[in-house]
C-alpha cells in the first residue's frame, strides 16, 4: 500500500497518495479517518481497486469498479465481520436486518483489514457510550502494534484462536485417561485418608499429656513416667506410621499419573497424526509442540502432586473440624470464622485466573512458534543476515509473556498474603477465646494447646488448598487447549463399511470431481482416465489445480462433489493407510529425517532388509555417493538431510518410493531445485522408478514431460486439453503457448487464452 505524501488534517497517512483528495472532500469538519484498506477484488473475485475508510464518525466505501460513495453513520447493531478462505479475505458490513455490504481482498490486505474492523469497534463503541476512545500510549499489541481494545490484554487482530474461558469441569474429561488405573487410585485416597488421620493423632495426645502429667508435676504431684513413655510412644508410632503411609500412597499416585501422562501424550499424538492437511494448514509448529509436551506435562504435575495435596488437604480440613467439634464446640466454631471470607476470595481470584492462564498459554505458544520458525530455518536467517531481527522477534514475544505474567502475578500475589493474614487472625482469635475460657474453668490448658496444635495444621492446609485456585485454572487451561486437539475431527474421514483392495493394477478415474476450499472453488467438473502403467503430466502454470488434483488423488484432500476411483474403487470406501500403502511420493523438496540413511529409505517399509535398501538405493543411483559418505548407510543424514546436497536427499527419496514398490507413482516438481548434471542423474533413477507404475507427474519446465504418455493441461481449475507433446503442439491451444512461452522465457500466464472462470460460490 503507497503511504500518502499529503498530511492534510483529519486524512490518516495510510491512505494512498491517489485517494486522498477524493477522501477529503468528503469528510466533515472535525471527521478523522482512523483506518483504511484498499480492497483489490471486486464481488467476482477480478481485481479491482476500491477503499474502505474508518472514520470517528462513520463508514465510508467505495466498492471495487464502482465510482459512488457509500456511507453508513457509526451507530447500535451496526457489525463489521470478517473471514478469509483460500487466500481471499472478506469484509461484511451486518446489522439486525441482513448484510449491508460486502469487500474482498487478496490476503496481502488482510492486517489493514483487521486494523480496520478494531478501530470501527472501538469507535462505534465510544459514539454509543458518548465516552472518549481511549488510547493509552503503551496499550499496544507487541506483534502488529495495533492498539488494544480499552480494558483488553490480548489482541483481537492476532488473536484468531477461540477465547471461549476453560472451565474447571473441564478436568473431569480427564477421567477417560484415569479410569484403566481407578483401583489404584481408590488404594491411593484410601492411604490417603488413612495417612491423614495418623497425622491427626499426635495433637490429641498432647491434651492429656498438658492435663494428665505436666500441669500435675507443678502443681507438685511426681511424674509417671509409664504414662509418659506410652504418650511418647504414641506420637512417635503416629509420626512412623504417617511416614511409612504417606510414602506408599506418593509412589503409587506418581505412577499412576505419569502413566495418565503418557496416555493422554500417546494418545494425543496420535490423534494429530490421524488429522487431515486441512488442520496442519492452519497451525503453528510451535504450538502443537507446546500443547503435547508443556501441555501434557502441567497435567501430570497437578495429578501427580496438586490434586494429591488438595485431597489431603480436604482430609486434614473436615477432619481435623470434627475433632474440634468434639473437643469444644465454641472453641471450634470461633477456629472457624476466617473460612467463609477466605471462600470468598477464592471464588473471587479464580474468577480472575480462569481466562489469564489460558491466555498466558497462548502467549507461551508464541514465543514457541518463533523457535519452531528459526530453529528450522536458520540457513535462511543467516544467508539474509536476519539475526538480530529474529532475535528481536523472540524478545518481543518473550517481552509479551512477560507482561501477561506480570499482569496475572498483581491479582495473586495479593491473594495469597491476604489468606495468611486472614489464617493469623484467625490464630490470634482462638488464643483471645481459649484464654477466655480457661479463666472461666470452661476449658483446660491441655484442651487450647491440643486446639493450638490443632489450628497450626488446619490453616496450613486452609493456606495450602487456596494456592491450589491456580493450579487448579492452569491445569484446566492445559485440558481444555489438549481437548482442542482430541475433539478435532479429520476432514478426511475413515470409512464405516471399509473396501480392502487387493491387487491393485493403478486404475485412475475422475469422474466429474470438484473440490472447494471453504466456500471457493478451486477444481470443477474434472473427468479424467489414466489407465495402469500410463504416465501422465500435469501442465498448467502456477494455480491451475495440479497439486490440487494430485492432492485429490491421494486422499489428503476428500472430493467436495464427484468421485475419485482407484480400480474401479471410491477411495472414501478404502482405509486411508491401506490405500496411501499403493502410492509413491516424490516431492521437489524431499523430506529426510534425523537419522541414518537406511532408515531414510526404509521409512515406508520399516523391516525392509539390508539387502532390500541397498537394492532400492541402487536402482535410484544413490549407492555410489551413500558408499562414500564416512559410515555408508549407517552415516546419519542430519536434521532434513542438511548433511546432503539437494540432488542427493532427491535420490534417496527415490530409494524410499522403490522400497515400497508403489502401484501409483507421485512426481512432484521432482527435478526442478537441481543442477542440470544433477538432473540427468535424478532422471535415471525415476526412469527405473516409473517403470510398469501408473504415474503423475508435476513440473513446470515442460522439456522434462517429454516421456509421458499424455499430457493433461490444466487452467482455472478445469482440464482444457489432453494429448502427448506432438499433438497438443499441432492444435497450437494453452500447452502451445505455455511450451513456446518458457521457450521464449516469458510470463507464461500473461501469453494463454482465457478459460472462463468457476463459477464462484457465495460467499457468507
Amino acid at each position: 500500500m503507497t503511504s500518502n505524501v499529503h498530511n492534510n488534517a483529519g486524512i490518516d497517512p495510510a491512505v494512498p497518495a491517489r485517494w486522498a483528495a477524493d477522501v477529503e472532500s468528503r469528510l466533515a469538519a472535525g471527521e478523522e479517518v482512523q483506518a483504511c484498506l484498499e480492497t483489490d477484488l471486486d464481488h467476482d473475485l477480478k481485481f479491482a481497486d476500491g477503499l474502505l475508510l474508518v472514520t470517528d464518525r462513520r463508514l465510508l466505501a467505495r466498492s471495487a469498479g464502482q465510482t459512488a460513495w457509500q456511507e453508513w453513520p457509526l451507530r447500535a447493531g451496526l457489525q463489521l465481520t470478517h473471514h478469509d478462505q483460500a487466500g481471499v479475505g472478506t469484509l461484511a458490513l451486518l446489522d439486525a436486518n441482513g448484510r449491508l455490504a460486502t469487500w474482498r481482498y487478496t490476503l496481502a490486505r488482510n492486517l489493514a483489514a483487521l486494523r480496520v474492523i478494531a478501530e470501527f469497534d472501538l469507535h462505534r463503541d465510544s459514539a454509543l457510550s458518548g465516552q472518549p476512545v481511549a488510547r493509552p500510549g503503551d496499550e499496544v499489541c507487541p506483534k502488529c502494534k495495533t492498539p488494544l481494545p480499552p480494558g483488553e490484554d490480548e489482541c483481537p487482530i492476532c488473536n484468531r484462536e477461540s477465547t471461549v474461558a476453560p472451565s474447571t469441569w473441564t478436568l473431569f474429561r480427564l477421567w477417560r485417561f484415569a479410569r484403566p488405573y481407578r483401583w489404584q487410585l481408590f488404594l491411593g485416597f484410601a492411604l490417603t485418608l488413612a495417612s491423614t488421620a495418623a497425622t491427626l493423632v499426635p495433637p490429641y495426645l498432647t491434651m492429656p499429656l498438658m492435663d494428665n502429667v505436666l500441669i500435675p508435676f507443678q502443681n507438685g504431684k511426681p511424674i509417671d513416667w509409664g504414662l509418659v513413655s506410652m504418650y511418647l510412644g504414641g506420637l512417635l508410632g503416629a509420626a512412623v506410621l504417617a511416614w511409612v503411609l504417606g510414602w506408599i500412597r506418593t509412589y503409587i499416585l506418581s505412577l499412576v499419573s505419569e502413566r495418565i501422562g503418557r496416555d493422554l501424550r500417546t494418545q494425543t499424538y496420535e490423534h494429530l497424526m490421524g488429522l487431515s492437511l486441512e488442520y496442519f494448514g492452519g497451525k503453528r509448529t510451535g504450538d502443537l509442540m507446546a500443547r503435547i509436551g508443556n501441555e501434557t506435562d502441567r497435567i501430570n504435575i497437578f495429578l501427580s502432586l496438586d490434586l494429591l495435596n488438595f485431597a489431603t488437604d480436604v482430609l486434614m480440613i473436615t477432619m481435623t473440624a470434627v475433632i474440634l467439634f468434639s473437643i469444644n464446640p465454641w472453641l471450634a466454631l470461633v477456629t472457624l470464622l476466617p473460612l467463609p471470607i477466605i471462600g470468598w476470595l477464592i471464588h473471587f481470584v479464580r474468577e480472575k485466573l480462569r481466562t489469564g492462564f489460558e491466555k498466558i498459554d497462548r502467549v507461551w505458544a508464541e514465543v514457541t512458534n518463533v523457535l519452531a520458525d528459526t530453529i528450522p530455518g536458520i540457513r535462511v536467517v543467516k544467508a539474509f543476515a536476519q539475526e538480530k531481527r529474529e532475535a528481536d522477534r523472540f524478545r518481543a514475544a518473550n517481552e509479551h509473556n512477560l507482561q501477561m505474567n506480570d499482569k496475572l502475578n498483581k491479582t495473586w500475589s495479593l491473594f495469597t498474603p491476604t489468606v495468611t493474614l486472614l489464617t493469623e487472625i484467625g490464630l490470634l482469635v482462638v488464643w483471645i477465646f481459649g484464654i477466655w475460657q480457661i479463666s472461666k474453668g470452661d476449658s483446660t490448658v491441655g484442651v487450647l494447646t491440643a486446639f493450638l496444635a490443632y489450628i497450626g495444621r488446619f490453616y496450613t492446609r486452609l493456606d495450602s488448598m487456596s494456592r491450589i485456585v491456580s493450579a487448579t485454572q492452569r491445569a484446566a487451561s492445559s485440558t481444555k487447549r489438549i481437548f482442542d486437539i482430541l475433539d478435532h475431527v479429520s476432514s478426511v474421514p475413515e470409512p464405516a463399511n471399509p473396501v480392502h483392495l487387493s491387487g491393485v493394477t493403478g486404475r485412475i478415474e475422475l469422474k466429474k470431481a470438484g473440490f472447494r476450499y471453504g466456500t471457493r472453488a478451486v477444481t470443477k467438473d474434472v473427468d479424467l482416465v489414466i489407465q495402469p502403467g500410463e504416465m501422465i503430466g500435469l501442465v498448467g502454470h502456477s494455480g491451475s489445480g495440479k497439486s490440487t488434483l494430485v492432492n485429490l488423488i491421494c486422499r489428503f484432500y476428500d472430493v467436495s462433489e464427484g468421485q475419485v476411483l482407484i480400480d474401479g474403487t471410491d477411495v472414501r470406501s478404502v482405509p486411508v493407510a491401506e490405500f496411501r500403502q499403493h502410492i509413491g511420493l516424490v516431492l521437489q523438496e524431499p523430506f529426510l529425517f534425523f537419522g541414518t540413511i537406511a532408515d531414510n529409505i526404509a521409512y515406508g517399509k520399516p523391516n525392509a532388509t539390508r539387502q532390500e535398501i541397498i537394492a532400492a538405493a541402487r536402482a535410484a543411483h544413490a549407492h555410489e555417493f551413500i558408499l562414500r559418505l564416512p559410515h555408508g548407510y549407517d552415516s546419519l543424514v542430519g536434521e532434513r538431510g542438511q548433511g546432503l546436497s539437494g540432488g542427493e536427499r532427491q535420490r534417496i527419496s527415490i530409494a524410499r518410493a522403490l522400497l515400497i514398490d508403489p502401484r501409483i507413482l507421485i512426481l512432484d516438481e521432482a527435478t526442478s531445485a537441481v543442477d542440470t548434471e544433477t538432473e540427468k542423474e535424478i532422471q535415471k533413477a525415476l526412469d527405473n522408478l516409473v517403470k510398469g507404475r501408473t504415474t503423475i507427474a508435476i513440473a513446470h519446465r515442460l522439456s522434462t514431460l517429454r516421456k509421458a504418455d499424455r499430457l493433461v493441461v490444466m487452467d482455472r481449475g478445469r482440464i482444457v486439453e489432453i494429448g502427448n507433446h506432438d499433438q497438443l503442439m499441432e492444435t497450437e491451444g494453452h500447452y502451445h503457448k505455455l511450451y513456446m512461452a518458457q521457450a521464449r522465457n516469458v510470463d507464461t500466464e500473461d501469453t494463454l487464452p482465457r478459460t472462463p472462470e468457476l463459477p464462484k460460490a457465495h460467499v457468507e
